[in-house]
């Protein structure tokens, strides 16, 4: 088995099987396993799946666990020399598995490698390759600097807007719509941190990987589109308060030993603060689509 395919569905059923059947449409030269575990969707997922796709392994999890949890629970059940962390609303352009497992086969230092992840219109999705958010890099994001000087290799480092997008580069991490990597290094990290309920998982993933010598890979030769938010969208409130909270327990774990004490409380309340902002920004807009339904 060369490629297992994880999928996490949560109340994207349709999105799911649009994905698995680009799969299928789009994949030739390699043998592979496609492994759905639903969330506790309720959508009937795993029901149209075993209709639709009878080879794809379905799991039907009792509880909505989490991006980490749910993947971890796939990672266990594969059977592949790779693994592939595959958001539902995805669609595989071009023989695009069969070109990144080539890519890992010849890359053997690679021990992640990600694609060129599209927005519908075809523009690059620039999540898909980053630099380790630690407190300054952060800050340039968060401040806005980042925008306003995207070709600068200090501001724009966090999503490496000063490297050109068509060109194969090492990154510190790649998008978790979208991360190949070999069993060998699931095994020496153990897999996803299921502290992350969504958001940051991956980026702790590649930052772990890293720590143990493997190289994390940006490689633009596969494409893929990805259709974002469309699991998240369903629980807005609570992804919106993962995403900070994810920020928090990411350099909980990973920085604050090493920051100056007199600057872990400003961070901590910089990540509160923008917290608030962006719930209240969530309040504001369901009130606004209540009162139109009304």
């Amino acid at each position: 088995m060369d490629l297992s395919i994880i999928i996490v569905n949560f109340k994207s059923k349709d999105f799911t099987h649009d994905c698995v059947k680009s799969i299928y449409q789009n994949t030739e030269k390699i043998k592979y396993e496609i492994i759905v575990v639903d969330n506790n969707s309720g959508d009937g997922c795993i029901e149209m799946l075993a209709e639709k796709y009878p080879d794809v392994i379905g799991y039907a999890n009792k509880e909505n666990a989490g991006f980490a949890k749910g993947n971890n629970i796939g990672i266990n059940m594969a059977k592949g020399r790779y693994l592939l962390l595959l958001n539902p609303d995805t669609i595989i352009l071009e023989n695009a598995l069969d070109k990144m497992v080539q890519y890992m086969d010849t890359n053997t230092q690679a021990g992640i490698a990600g694609c060129r992840v599209e927005n519908p219109d075809a523009t690059l999705q620039r999540a898909c390759r980053r630099s380790i958010p630690t407190p300054k890099v952060a800050f340039f994001r968060f401040s806005g600097l980042s925008k306003l000087f995207p070709k600068s290799k200090l501001m724009g480092k966090y999503n490496l807007s000063y490297i050109d997008e068509n060109q194969e580069t090492e990154v510190d991490a790649v998008s978790g719509a979208f991360l190949m990597c070999r069993k060998e290094v699931v095994k020496q990290i153990n897999g996803l941190d299921e502290d992350y309920f969504m958001y940051a998982e991956d980026i702790d993933f590649c930052f772990r990987a890293k720590q143990h010598g493997w190289k994390v890979m940006y490689y633009p030769g596969a494409r893929i589109t990805h259709f974002k938010g469309q699991s998240s969208k369903h629980m807005s409130m609570r992804a919106t308060k993962a995403y900070y909270d994810s920020m928090a327990i990411f350099f909980k774990k990973n920085f604050e030993k090493q920051t100056n004490f007199l600057l872990i409380p400003i961070i901590y309340f910089g990540i509160w603060f923008l917290k608030q902002i962006a719930v209240i920004k969530v309040l504001i807009r369901d009130g606004k689509s209540v009162g139109s339904k009304g």
